[in-house]
């Protein structure tokens, strides 16, 4: 019974270190400057990619027209309100109040 508790545990350690490691080399490939993030529509409009850079304060996407957006928390989250789902991410908001 303790081996198989010791086991469990070894390889549950195991697992998370190796998403551990990934997540980091994602977030070190981002730090390295510019990059890009994919949303794609929750309603059906799409997959868009726009270039991603490290701002003043935090990471920012490009708008279509070349204007940089904060990404808040989520650069994909952000993309896909501000850019792609634009208007039903306004109607939902509208709904909220």
């Amino acid at each position: 019974m303790f081996l198989r508790t010791v086991l469990g545990a070894a390889l549950a350690g195991s697992v998370l270190v190796g998403v551990m490691g990934a997540a980091e080399a994602q977030v070190r490939k981002a730090r390295d400057g510019a990059g890009s993030v994919t949303a794609c529509s929750r309603y059906g409009h799409g997959c868009q990619t726009a270039p991603v850079r490290r701002g003043q304060f935090d990471y920012e996407y490009r708008l279509p027209n070349g204007t940089w957006m904060p990404c808040k928390q989520s650069c994909k989250d952000a993309f896909r309100e501000d850019v792609i789902d634009y208007w039903e991410t306004l109607n939902e908001r509208e709904g909220e109040r």
